[in-house]
């Protein structure tokens, strides 16, 4: 079905964002009100602050001192990981002390288009001399993940599109601010300068910039990751399926859908 063809024949529409819901009055005429913001939840048991940093780099066998950076995703072009990696290395070159202490952690598998995608990221990382800093790590188990978001120091989303972010939420969820893309749903996963950093576009100048006055600032730090943990707070999935039990009380006291005039399937 195309998305006009669901809209029409739709009661009500449930979209992750305020942005996403704009989307489908502007571009699919939806009626405004019969579209409702619902946002995609979070298991707040499992993405916790647990035992805190200290012990997650014990399991994981990371320095206590080091200054960790971590991207966790599919390694695909429109995922931004090769923005981070220059981003690194922009900070490198203009601080060269930070190489010391500096690590950056990509984790995920390439799918999809982007099967050599983490061959290229390799051979960027190795081109802008940072590859002894850059640590590719394979997907963990879910349960093992909040131990790599407590260990770092900020988790980084660099993505060119994100219909919500999800990894943002978890990230935050365990304490950890997020510094991501001022685009799409991470407008809401994120609340900048509460629980994380938002960037403009995908300049490393300006991502190095920014995660670089975060690891300059401890205490700052320290309060984004405290905001962090209260802005997860609301998207556990308790809320989120309040939320979605109201519009499907909502939807089955609205009269039927005429689908008489309403073609599901394209002609063959």
């Amino acid at each position: 079905l195309g998305e006009a063809q669901v809209v029409k024949a739709s009661t009500g529409l449930i979209a992750n964002t305020d942005a996403e819901a704009a989307s489908l009055v502007s571009l699919y005429d939806a009626c405004p009100d019969n579209v409702f913001v619902v946002a995609p939840g979070v298991d707040l048991q499992t993405f916790s602050s647990g035992d805190g940093k200290d012990l997650a780099r014990k399991k994981l066998n990371i320095a206590p001192d080091a200054i960790l950076l971590t991207f966790v995703g599919r390694i695909q072009p429109h995922k931004g990981p090769d923005v981070l990696i220059r981003s690194v290395a922009e900070m490198v070159t203009h601080s060269p002390h930070l190489k010391a202490k500096l690590a950056l952690v990509i984790m995920g598998g390439p799918s999809g288009a982007g099967l050599d995608e983490l061959d290229k990221l390799k051979a960027l990382a190795k081109f802008l001399k940072i590859e002894e800093i850059t640590h590719f790590v394979d997907p963990v188990p879910r349960i093992e993940l909040p131990d790599w978001y407590r260990a770092s120091d900020l988790v980084c989303v660099p993505s060119y599109s994100e219909s919500f972010g999800l990894v943002a939420l978890e990230a935050q969820a365990c304490g950890t601010p997020v510094v991501a893309t001022a685009i799409g749903g991470l407008r809401t996963a994120v609340s900048d300068g509460i629980s994380g950093s938002l960037v403009d576009g995908h300049d490393p100048r300006a991502w190095s910039a920014v995660i670089s006055r975060l690891i300059a600032e401890p205490q700052r730090r320290l309060l984004l990751s405290m905001g962090a943990v209260e802005h997860a707070s609301h998207f556990g999935w308790e809320n989120t399926a309040r939320k979605t039990l109201e519009v499907y009380d909502w939807a089955t006291s609205q009269p039927a859908v005429d689908m008489r005039n309403i073609r599901l399937v394209k002609d063959a």
